[in-house]
């Protein structure tokens, strides 16, 4: 009799497991994500909705993530707030945005005269990159992860040619990061704006001239046609755009939907980086071929050096102040000093080796 009570009694137990394992895969997780852009904007937009349905398919639909775009949530540079309150899950932006609230976010975007985008993401997965900027967020309960890369951006658009150091005084540019603290400190005045206020403020003489990206997203955006004089980069050769989770909701998933998450995003963020370069070679060449008032420059070599200078001066006065600054420049300095090397004999060299053929 107590044998077949406690066989009877095992076979419920088992019962129930196996019962709340069935309900727990059946179960539906909706997120709701924040992004920094527009409803249906390019290349940017494109990465997030390329995350969501990797998602939602590889979780055979238990993952269901619905997207606010800034014109819902209001909040464009507000995404970081708004995923470290809870009021989404999720979000989709750039760190460098957030430096004004915390200083040490701005280096996980990119860093002037830095690295390249496939030298920069190595940093990150096999560089000690994540590492940091894992331990930059926790604090606020934000887990980040990268989000995407434009690769190399060009320098801006100006209404007027800059010739010299001088041209920059009093120039009113939007250029966020850190970018913006090195043009400040040569006497130009840097704003930020909203993606979709740009051409608004470009063509009512708020500003003077802008940077965007690159041929990828500018060229629908109109600007050539405010200022024509397009420069080459210097400022943020491989912008990472970033995917932040809300740590507690991220860990209230189950493993697998957290692995089948972050794993979308991983992707995302790669495939993002590719349609960006796939666009600026197309759009590059319509630019050329339809749009021969655009005037493509490279800022004159005093110009250069000038901020080349303003920003080693800056970098290390950022590290004399700021100890996780300084772990994060040290880490990105050694990284680029190793691996900037082998880029130079095989990228660069194949590049210089095959020019005249």
């Amino acid at each position: 009799m107590l044998k077949s009570l406690c066989s009877k009694t095992l076979l419920a137990s088992a019962l129930i497991a196996l019962s709340s394992t069935a309900m727990a895969a059946d179960k539906v997780y909706r997120l709701k994500l924040a992004e920094t852009w527009g409803p249906n904007f390019p290349v940017f937009g494109d990465a997030v909705k390329n995350m969501v349905k990797m998602a939602e398919e590889m979780s055979d639909g238990r993952l269901q993530i619905r997207v606010d775009s800034a014109n819902k949530h209001k909040a464009p540079f507000g995404v970081f707030d708004l995923v470290k309150s809870g009021q989404y899950d999720l979000g989709h932006s750039a760190s460098y945005y957030y430096k004004g609230k915390l200083p040490t976010t701005m280096y996980f975007t990119t860093m002037p005269f830095g690295m390249n985008a496939p030298e920069q993401y190595a940093w990150f997965q096999y560089g000690g990159g994540q590492e940091l900027m894992d331990e930059v967020y926790a604090e606020h309960n934000l887990v980040p992860f990268p989000g995407g890369n434009t690769g190399v951006q060009m320098g801006g658009w100006f209404r007027k040619e800059i010739n010299s150091v001088d041209d920059l005084a009093n120039l009113k540019m939007r250029i966020p990061g850190f970018a913006g603290e090195v043009l400040a400190k040569l006497g130009a005045t840097p704003v930020n704006i909203p993606p979709g206020e740009l051409y608004t403020a470009l063509e009512r003489n708020t500003i003077d001239a802008l940077e965007w990206v690159g041929p990828s997203l500018d060229l629908r955006m109109g600007f050539h046609k405010i200022a024509p004089y397009y420069y080459m980069g210097w400022h943020e050769p491989a912008t990472e755009l970033m995917f932040i989770a809300n740590k507690k909701k991220l860990e209230s998933l189950p493993k697998d939907l957290q692995a089948i998450l972050t794993t979308s995003m991983r992707k995302a963020a790669y495939d993002m980086f590719i349609h960006s370069y796939a666009e600026s070679a197309k759009n590059w060449q319509t630019m050329l071929q339809e749009f021969p008032n655009i005037q493509v420059k490279t800022f004159p070599a005093e110009v250069m050096a000038a901020m080349k200078k303003a920003t080693d001066d800056l970098v290390k006065e950022k590290a004399e102040t700021d100890p996780m600054a300084a772990r994060i420049i040290q880490s990105q300095q050694q990284y680029m000093k190793l691996i900037r090397a082998y880029t130079a004999i095989s990228e660069q060299g194949y590049l210089n080796s095959t020019e005249d053929l």
